[in-house]
Order: structure tokens, then sequence, then C-alpha cells
């Protein structure tokens, strides 16, 4: 009886790797597919290659380049945020889980309507470390996107409309970053 649970244990840990190996194989391809259009103010989009950083599981794809100091893992850092549960593609309302971007949620029904600015220390415990990992290095004015397997988002747990090991988008909009 113990050997079928232990079997049984290492079948479903085996799946969910197998589930982490596949999303992470999807954020790579929807990097490579994106990390050549750069859009010019006016809108307009050019060939140019966009910088990608990875740290430890999450992988940013700088969209705006930020100004001044890198944000440490000691640091704070303000920002507007859209959170979606990541399938592979561009991100959309019908993927939206939450957000403090006006813009953003303007397409969006939003039971609390908060657009403060959001501003984390990262020793917060609380903070997802695909997050974490993720804002390690952003700049103020950055304009990136952070995306990460459900190994480093929620896990196991499914969270209000998040399944399950879901990987996860964050669209990030970096206002401020301080690292006294």
């Amino acid at each position: 009886m113990a050997s079928a649970f232990i079997i049984f244990s290492s079948c479903v840990k085996e799946k969910l790797e197998t589930t982490y190996n596949r999303q992470e194989d999807q954020i790579d391809k929807y990097i490579a597919s994106n990390m050549y259009v750069k859009y010019t103010e006016d809108g307009e989009s050019k060939t140019d290659t966009l910088e990608v950083v990875y740290n430890g599981g999450s992988s940013r794809l700088i969209l705006e380049e930020g100004t001044g100091e890198k944000l440490t893992d000691k640091g704070t850092v303000s920002f507007y945020y859209a959170g979606y549960t990541f399938t592979g593609s561009k991100p959309s309302t019908s993927t939206l889980f939450t957000t403090n971007h006006q813009e953003t949620a303007a397409s969006w029904a939003l039971t609390d309507q908060n657009f403060s600015l959001y501003t984390i220390d990262m020793s917060d415990a609380e903070l997802i470390d695909g997050l974490r990992k993720g804002l390690i290095g952003v700049r103020s004015n950055e304009h990136c996107q952070i995306l990460f397997s459900g190994k480093y988002a929620f896990g196991k747990k499914a969270l209000g409309i998040i399944p399950a090991n879901s990987a996860v988008l964050f669209e990030i909009w970096v206002e401020a970053v301080s690292n006294d």
C-alpha cells in the first residue's frame, strides 16, 4: 500500500514538472516572437531588438527602457500593474485577473476600482517569487512584461479566478525605484 502511494505521488510530481516545463517553453516562444517589435511614441511599430532579462525562473521583456539606478533585492519599487494568466499568447481581458492600471482597467469590469500606485519593499514576504525575481533590476520609468511558470507563481493553490499551477504574465509600469 505504501509503495502504491509513493508511485502515485511520484507520477503527480512528474506531471507537475512537465506542466511547468511546457509553460516555460511557451514563455520562451512568446519572448522570441515579441522581442523584435518596438513601438514609437506615435504607436507605429518598428523592428528593434528588445532586452530580455532572465533571473531564477522569471523572464522580463523590457518594452521601454527605464532610467536611473537598478532595483536591488533590498530596495523599494512603486509601479502600476496588470496581471494575466499566461496561455502562450498576448495578454487579453479574458485572462486579466488584477490591475491598478486605469487604462488597462477601462476594458475590464472591476469590482474594486483602486488605481493607486503600488509600492512594495522587496523584502516583503507576501510577494510571489516570480514577481520578486522579475522586478530585480527594473529602473524608474521602465515598462516591461514579467513572465513565469506556475512554479514561481501561486503553485498548487487556485487563487480567486487564477487556476492552480498557472503561468503568469505581469505588465509593469515602473514609476520609481529606491535602494536606500
